[in-house]
């Protein structure tokens, strides 16, 4: 789907993509695509690739897939402001950066998120599945977790 764009300085921009891990490259490849298009600043382009890729791969891991076995992964644009997110299916548990501990080999996708991020965190839907998004280069306009 080609970005919607709503005035100059603002995209919109939605993909679907299978629920698999492997997906997180399709994702950070097409973000990182429309953001250099659009000339944002390489430290936000850098941490809003990094993030998408972490909350693929937690959906995968860690929730269920949408109808049709996919995720949806949304960025939208905002005066230098990047707003990733990541839809799935739903989970029972709720995300969180977990207590790192020197033995500890997974656990870190949310604390790396949760570094880069200017904020973040996460929307339940009534049907049942879940968004988690996260602000880079600025604060958000959703300010709810």
């Amino acid at each position: 789907m080609p970005p919607r764009v709503r005035n100059l300085d603002e995209v919109d921009q939605t993909v679907t993509v299978p629920w698999d891990a492997a997906s997180a490259e399709q994702a950070r490849s097409r973000l990182r695509a429309s953001l250099e298009h659009e000339r944002v600043d390489d430290t936000t382009l850098d941490e809003a690739v990094q993030v998408v890729s972490e909350l693929v791969a937690n959906a995968v891991q860690h929730a269920g897939p949408m109808p049709g076995d996919v995720l949806r992964v949304h960025w939208t644009l905002r005066k230098g402001v990047v707003e990733v997110d990541v839809t799935d299916g739903g989970s029972s548990s709720t995300p969180h950066p977990v207590r790192q501990t020197p033995w500890q080999t997974r656990g870190r996708g949310l604390r790396i998120v949760r570094a880069y991020a200017h904020e973040w965190g996460y929307l339940d839907q009534p049907n049942g599945s879940r968004t988690v998004w996260a602000a880079l280069g600025g604060p958000s306009r959703r300010r709810t977790r």
